[in-house]
C-alpha cells in the first residue's frame, strides 16, 4: 500500500479502470457512482426477461488496453467475446471481408475478392490507403473523413468508409475528424495479426467488464458507494474533500458536464473547455424473429433517408436467446429529431427489406429502443478536447479527454489508465 488515499468519481468503463489501476498500484481507493449499477453508457438493462445491453458496442483486436484489463479481473475475452475477422457484408453478401493472419496483407487481399466492386474501385481505394501509408496516417487535422475520402469512388465511399467512419467515431463522414479515423486505421491495420478482428459481446456487456470488474475490486478492499452522486468538490490544503471526505486525490470519472460542475470553481478553465463538447446519440432498436437466423453475427446495412441502421446484430448467435436481434444507429440525431417510435418503425421496414425472402418467416416484432442521447462526443476536425490532468491532486478520466482515439470503450479504459499512472507521477 503506498499510504495514498484516492477518490474515483464515477463508475463507467473509465472510472472503473482507473479505479482497477489505482488499487493494482497500490493505492487505498473509494469508488463513487450516482447510479445503483456501474458500466455508465455501456451497460445492460432488464428488458421484458432479456438483458439488453444501453446499446449495441463493437470492440476490436487492437483495443490492447480494454483486453489487458478484462485479463486482470479475470474476465476471459475467448469466452465472452466473439473473435471474428473484420467484416462489413451486407445482406446480398456484397462488401468487403477480412481473412486470417497479419491485417495489411489481409486488407489488401481482402479488397481485391470484394464482391460489387469493379476493378477500378478495388485499385483506387489500395493506392488511396498506400497514400495515407505512406503519410504516416496523418493529415491536416482541419480535414473531415468526407474531404479526405473525396477522391474514392462513390461505391467504396458508401460501402466501406460511411459505415466504417460512422461505426468507429459516431460521426458521419462529412463532418468526421480524419486524423483520428487515420489514427484508427493506423492501429488496427498495424498492431499485429488479429488486430483489425471485431470483438462482439456474447452476453451483455455487464458480462464483459462491469460486473467482473466490480468483483475484482471488492475482493481488492476497495470501498464501492454506488447510488452516490458526489454533489462537493472542495480544496483542502493539499488535499481534497469529496463531500465532506477527505483524499490525497481524485479522478473525475464521470461525464464531462458533471465533472464541469464539479470542478467550476477549482479549475474554471478546465471545465469551461469540457462544457463546449457537442454529442451525438446512439439509438438501438432491438426486435425479435422466431426462427429466423442471419448468416453472420453482423451484418451491414445500406443506411439512407428512410433508412436508419447501419448495422444488424443477430444476438441468438452470439449466444443470447434465438430469434433476437439488434439494430444499431450511429450517428442518431437527424433520427432522435423524427422521434423514437418513427425511428423504430422505419427500422424495423429497412431490416424486412434489405434481405431475401425467407430470412424473417413472420414479421419482426418491436421489442424494445434504447436511445443513449449524448452517447458520444462529435469528433469533429480540429477538436480541442480538455486535458487529464485538471489541477494539483486532480484528474480526469473518460472517453472525451484528450488521447488518440474517439469516444470508444478502448479511449474510456486508456484513460483511465492513464489517470491511475499519473497518480504515482504526482
Amino acid at each position: 500500500m503506498t499510504g495514498q488515499r484516492v477518490a474515483v468519481v464515477g463508475a463507467g468503463w473509465a472510472g472503473l479502470s482507473a479505479a482497477v489501476h489505482a488499487r493494482h498500484l497500490g493505492h487505498a481507493v473509494t469508488l463513487f457512482e450516482m447510479s445503483w449499477q456501474f458500466g455508465g453508457r455501456a451497460r445492460a438493462v432488464p428488458v421484458h426477461g432479456h438483458e439488453l445491453d444501453n446499446g449495441q458496442h463493437i470492440l476490436i483486436g487492437a483495443y490492447r488496453a480494454t483486453l489487458e484489463l478484462m485479463a486482470l479481473v479475470g474476465a476471459d475475452a475467448t469466452v465472452l467475446l466473439h473473435r471474428m475477422p473484420l467484416t462489413l457484408r451486407f445482406p446480398d453478401a456484397s462488401g468487403l471481408r477480412l481473412s486470417d493472419g497479419a491485417p495489411l496483407p489481409a486488407f489488401v487481399a481482402g479488397v481485391l475478392r470484394c464482391r460489387g466492386w469493379g476493378w477500378r474501385d478495388k485499385l483506387a481505394l489500395l493506392w488511396t490507403a498506400a497514400l495515407w501509408a505512406a503519410r504516416g496516417f496523418r493529415c491536416l487535422y482541419s480535414t473531415s473523413v468526407a474531404q479526405l475520402c473525396a477522391t474514392l469512388p462513390k461505391a467504396v465511399r458508401a460501402d466501406l468508409i460511411d459505415p466504417l467512419c460512422v461505426a468507429a467515431l459516431n460521426t458521419p463522414a462529412a463532418s468526421a475528424s480524419a486524423s483520428v479515423f487515420l489514427r484508427v486505421l493506423h492501429d488496427a491495420l498495424f498492431s499485429g495479426p488479429g488486430s483489425a478482428d471485431l470483438l462482439l459481446p456474447r452476453g451483455s456487456l455487464d458480462t464483459v467488464l462491469p460486473r467482473p470488474a466490480a468483483a475484482w475490486l471488492q475482493a481488492h478492499d476497495t470501498e464501492l458507494r454506488p447510488g452516490s452522486r458526489v454533489m462537493d468538490l472542495s480544496r483542502q490544503g493539499s488535499h481534497w474533500s469529496v463531500d465532506g471526505a477527505v483524499f490525497d486525490q481524485v479522478i473525475l470519472a464521470c461525464s464531462a458536464n458533471e465533472a464541469a460542475r464539479l470542478c467550476a470553481l477549482a479549475a474554471p478553465q478546465w471545465a469551461a473547455q469540457a462544457s463546449l463538447l457537442r454529442y451525438e446519440p446512439i439509438i438501438t432498436v432491438y426486435a425479435r424473429c422466431d426462427g429466423a437466423r442471419l448468416a453472420a453475427p453482423m451484418v451491414a446495412l445500406h443506411a439512407g433517408d428512410a433508412a436508419p441502421a447501419q448495422f444488424v446484430f443477430d444476438l441468438g448467435a452470439l449466444g443470447g436467446r434465438a430469434g433476437l436481434f439488434a439494430l444499431s444507429i450511429s450517428g442518431a440525431s437527424d433520427w432522435v429529431s423524427k422521434g423514437l417510435p418513427a425511428t423504430a418503425q422505419a427500422t424495423l421496414a429497412q431490416a424486412e427489406t434489405a434481405f431475401v425472402k425467407g430470412t424473417w418467416p413472420q414479421p419482426l416484432q418491436l421489442l424494445h429502443v434504447a436511445a443513449e442521447r449524448r452517447a458520444t462526443f462529435q469528433c469533429t476536425p480540429g477538436l480541442l478536447r480538455p486535458p487529464a490532468q485538471i489541477a494539483p491532486g486532480l484528474l480526469a478520466a473518460g472517453d472525451y479527454v484528450q488521447g488518440p482515439y474517439p469516444a470508444t470503450l478502448e479511449g474510456a479504459v486508456l484513460s483511465g489508465r492513464q489517470a491511475a499512472r499519473l497518480l504515482n507521477a504526482a
